[in-house]
C-alpha cells in the first residue's frame, strides 16, 4: 500500500496509489458512506482500523467503480505528511558523509530541527531565496512516528513506526554555518520536500537495507544504502524518546549519505541554482522530484 496526499481545491486529501491509478480516499469513502480518515495524520491516529477501512474502500472501488481512479500524472501532490508536531533531523549519520564534511564521526546522534514551513510536495517548485548561494541537496529516509513514544528501548522502537517516506533535507550552507546552530540554513520555506508516497512499516521488509540515491539534472550525486547509517532508525527513535515524547505524525529525517556538494573540494563545488532538477529515490518507497526556481524580484 502506498499512501499519498493530493490537493483538491484548497483541500489536502488522503489518497492511495494503486495499479489502477490514484484513489481519492475521501471521495470514495463519501460515496460508500464509510467514515474514513481525510489525511495521513488522521489515519495514523485511527491505527489498524483506519487502514482496514481504506483497504475495504479500495476493494469496493476496484469492483464497482473504476471512474474513482485518476491517472497519477494528472494529480497535484501535497506533502506526504501533514502538520507534524515535530520535524527532527539527524546530522552526519553516515560515516562517509561525516568524513567528506571534515567532521568527527558522532558518538551519539546529532539532532537539529526544521519547522512545518519547510514542508513541500513532490513536483512542487522550490524557491531559492536571494539570501544565500550555497544551496545543497541531502537524500534522506524519513521515519513517520505511529504512536506516542517516551523512553522506549531500541528493541521496541519498531513498534512506534507508522511508515516511511522519501525526503530531501535541502540546505543553504552559507546560512547553516553562520553560527553553531544549523537552523536558519535548514528551514527556509519549502526546504523539506517529502513524498510522493508513505509506505506503512509492515510493507518495508528491512528499512536498514534500502538503496538511497540522489540525482541532479539526471546525474547521480549520491548512492548508498541505509545499512551504512551510524545510528539506525530504531536507535534514533529510542535515543530521541529519552529526551522528548514523540507524537503520532512526527517525522524524523534520518541523515544523508556522502556525495553532497559540501563534501566536494572547493574548486568543484557547483551549488544548486534555479532550474536544477533534483530527484531522491529510495528503494521500495518512491522517487521525490523537485525543480528549483529563483525568488521573484521584489515589487518596486
Amino acid at each position: 500500500m502506498k499512501l499519498l496526499h493530493i490537493v483538491k481545491g484548497e483541500e489536502i486529501r488522503l489518497a492511495l496509489s494503486t495499479e489502477y491509478g490514484v484513489l481519492d480516499v475521501v471521495q470514495a469513502g463519501a460515496a460508500y458512506q464509510m467514515p474514513v480518515a481525510g489525511t495521513l495524520k488522521q489515519l495514523i491516529v485511527q491505527g489498524e482500523k483506519g487502514l482496514q477501512t481504506i483497504e475495504s474502500i479500495l476493494h469496493k472501488a476496484v469492483r464497482d467503480n473504476p471512474d474513482f481512479f485518476e491517472q497519477e500524472e494528472t494529480v497535484v501532490y501535497g506533502p506526504s505528511v501533514d502538520n507534524p508536531e515535530k520535524i527532527i533531523c539527524i546530522g552526519l549519520n553516515y560515516i562517509n558523509h561525516a568524513a567528506e564534511s571534515k567532521m568527527a564521526v558522532p558518538k551519539e546522534p546529532i539532532v537539529f530541527s526544521k519547522f512545518s514551513n519547510a514542508l513541500a510536495a513532490h513536483n512542487q517548485p522550490i524557491v531559492l531565496p536571494d539570501l544565500a548561494v550555497k544551496y545543497d541537496y541531502e537524500a534522506e529516509l524519513v521515519i513517520i512516528i505511529g504512536k506516542e513514544a517516551y523512553k522506549v528501548s531500541e528493541e521496541a522502537a519498531h513498534e512506534y513506526i507508522f511508515g516511511y517516506t522519501v525526503g530531501n533535507d535541502l540546505s543553504a550552507r552559507d546560512l547553516q554555518f553562520k553560527s553553531g546552530q544549523w537552523l536558519i540554513g535548514k528551514t527556509l520555506d519549502g526546504f523539506a520536500p517529502v513524498g510522493p508516497y508513505v509506505v506503512p512499516a509492515n510493507a518495508v521488509v528491512d528499512p536498514h537495507n534500502l538503496v538511497i540515491a540522489c540525482q541532479v539534472n539526471g546525474e547521480t550525486r549520491q548512492k548508498a544504502n541505509t545499512k551504512d547509517m551510524i545510528f539506525n532508525c530504531h536507535t534514533i527513535i529510542s535515543y530521541l524518546s529519552q529526551y522528548m515524547t514523540l507524537k503520532p505524525g512526527d517525522i524524523i529525517f534520518s541523515g544523508t549519505p556522502d556525495g553532497v556538494i559540501l563534501g566536494y573540494p572547493e574548486d568543484r563545488q557547483m551549488w544548486l541554482t534555479a532550474e536544477d532538477h533534483v530527484t531522491v529515490t529510495i528503494e521500495g518507497i518512491g522517487t521525490l522530484s523537485n525543480t528549483l526556481i529563483a525568488a521573484a524580484c521584489p515589487v518596486k
